[in-house]
């Protein structure tokens, strides 16, 4: 926002500074096309990225509930809520959290107080992990092209910009 901030001041004040400024855009757009390329190479990797994502989701787990965690612990239950999953690879990942056969009641299929403590038969069996990887690979597609589409308004901007700067510099010099 701060760089289009001062494209648009330098485009509307027509100031050579603000205009080159803006180029740092060029910076950003280098650094989100450095990520893509990047995630299209480690798609090799995917089985090693995979083991080491669950693991870290499974130690997150334990963090579940506890003070100054208030945002990991509303997103696990929106996560088991809304995808009906519950743990990262099964409902049993609960079980090393709270040494105990229990689960959040997030987990339940029907929702009320407590029902983390009743049998397993009340709890949804879904891998979040693998229910929240299907879902991003269905909506891969979207995703790449807002991608591309936002690449394309930067680069166009950038365009423009740099063309807007040659002409302020040719007024210059013509004024000189």
């Amino acid at each position: 926002m701060a760089i289009g901030f001062v494209g648009c001041i330098g485009a509307i004040k027509e100031n050579k500074c603000l205009l080159l400024t803006f180029s740092l855009l060029l910076v950003v757009w280098m650094r989100e096309a450095g990520l893509a390329v990047g995630m299209a190479l480690l798609t090799p990797l995917h089985l090693q990225i995979d083991r080491y994502a669950q693991r870290d989701l499974k130690k997150g787990l334990h963090l579940y509930g506890t003070p100054g965690n208030v945002g990991l612990t509303n997103a696990w239950s929106i996560i088991q809520t809304d995808f009906r999953c519950c743990g990262v690879s099964n409902y049993t990942d609960w079980f090393e959290v709270y040494n105990a056969t229990r689960v959040p009641d997030s987990c339940c299929l029907e929702f009320s107080d407590s029902c983390g403590l009743h049998a397993p038969g009340t709890w949804w069996k879904a891998p979040c992990y693998e229910t929240v990887k299907m879902w991003l690979q269905e909506n891969l597609l979207a995703v790449g092209i807002f991608g591309l589409c936002t690449a394309l308004v930067q680069i166009l901007g950038l365009t423009f910009a740099m063309t807007m700067y040659c002409q302020v510099v040719k007024a210059d010099t013509y004024c000189a």
